[in-house]
């Protein structure tokens, strides 16, 4: 990539990608961004000479590196004396529990009142030093020279911090054993000396370990960085799937569906037939149950009967047809024939009646 341009297509990708994951804070970058703000990367690169990796400038990441050693070192120094301060209070608590179960011994007692009003006096020292800082009254009118009175005698104190020494450093041995038993169980079972050997190297071995940790979540970072990078593309790949599966199903839909619906025809169709046929069986089966030779010898005699008895009426019928035509032949002159008559057999009729009545009065 010439100097003071930007990417070209393909170019220089590799180089911008190592910039963005390890000269800056992860950023998701991919040559299309780069085509789209072409600008960019010649920004990147620039900011890339003048920051760090956490986005801080390198002024200011030194100046941070600087304050967090001195931390450290002040931490250090207040963990030394507040494991010094907890070790002394393990010990006169050892000595109060000795006290109640067992008898100690003079020098025992000796150096563990001496070591108790040693720590009360200067703890109470420093707290009067600390009022004093703050201009405020005395803590209950005492001053320094009233507490270093009660202070134990300065052979006493010589005697009691040489044997302080050597109890601080069976207990600390004693606390770094169970340290490193807890760090390593396996262990637990050596000699003293194999244990005393691997505690002057459990520091370094933590040390790396905690690198190793660092290590493995720096990596698992750039694991999860690509992963989702990886999860976007393959997002896109299946959005674009979805897209060609749902375009395919509209086009060739209405051919399937088409396709589909001529052979539900033709198995409903077939179908249709198979139950006609059956229902044309069960109708023959009916009958072939209800009709017996028997019955259908007689029925047949019944309908030659009948057969006979309709030819007879339709010869009446005939003749009776044939009489008609006859009397339609004479026309009106037989109507009027006809009526006379009718009206010549009522009077006839009704002069009968009148003579049967007439009768029947005069019996």
């Amino acid at each position: 990539m010439a100097s003071g341009d930007f990417c070209s297509p393909g170019e220089g990708m590799d180089t911008l990608q190592k910039v963005c994951s390890k000269q800056l804070p992860p950023c998701n970058l991919n040559e299309e961004d780069l085509l789209q703000n072409p600008h960019f990367s010649k920004l990147l690169l620039s900011l890339s000479q003048h920051v760090d990796k956490s986005g801080l400038s390198l002024f200011l990441a030194k100046e941070l590196a600087q304050a967090w050693k001195e931390v450290r070192l002040y931490k250090t120094t207040w963990l030394r004396s507040e494991i010094l301060q907890r070790v002394i209070q393990e010990l006169l608590g050892d000595y109060y529990v000795k006290i109640q179960d067992t008898d100690l011994t003079s020098e025992d007692k000796k150096f563990h009142e001496t070591l108790e009003r040693r720590l009360l006096v200067t703890e109470l020292t420093q707290l009067l030093g600390h009022n004093q800082e703050r201009e405020m009254p005395p803590l209950l009118g005492l001053e320094k020279v009233d507490l270093l009175e009660l202070m134990p005698p300065s052979e006493d104190s010589v005697w009691m911090r040489g044997r302080l020494y050597l109890e601080v450093e069976e207990q600390l041995k004693r606390k770094c054993f169970t340290l490193l038993c807890y760090h390593d169980p396996s262990l637990d079972s050596d000699r003293e000396a194999l244990k005393a050997a691997k505690v002057c190297k459990l520091a370094e071995t933590l040390v790396s370990e905690k690198q190793q940790c660092q290590a493995s979540r720096s990596q698992q970072k750039e694991q999860m960085v690509l992963l989702e990078k990886k999860s976007a593309a393959y997002s896109q790949v299946l959005l674009r799937c979805l897209t060609l599966l749902q375009r395919l199903l509209q086009e060739h839909r209405l051919k399937t569906q088409s396709e589909l619906d001529h052979i539900n025809s033709q198995y409903l169709e077939i179908k249709c037939s198979a139950m006609v046929l059956k229902l044309r069986m069960e109708e023959l089966k009916i009958l072939s149950d209800t009709y017996t030779t028997e019955k259908v010898e007689i029925h047949r005699l019944i309908r030659d009967r009948l057969e006979g008895a309709i030819c007879l009426q339709e010869q009446d019928m005939e003749k009776s047809r044939q009489v008609l035509n006859t009397y339609e032949v004479l026309g009106e002159e037989f109507d009027r024939l006809v009526k006379e008559y009718t009206q010549l057999k009522q009077a006839t009729e009704n002069k009968r009646w009148a003579l049967q009545e007439f009768n029947k009065a005069y019996r």
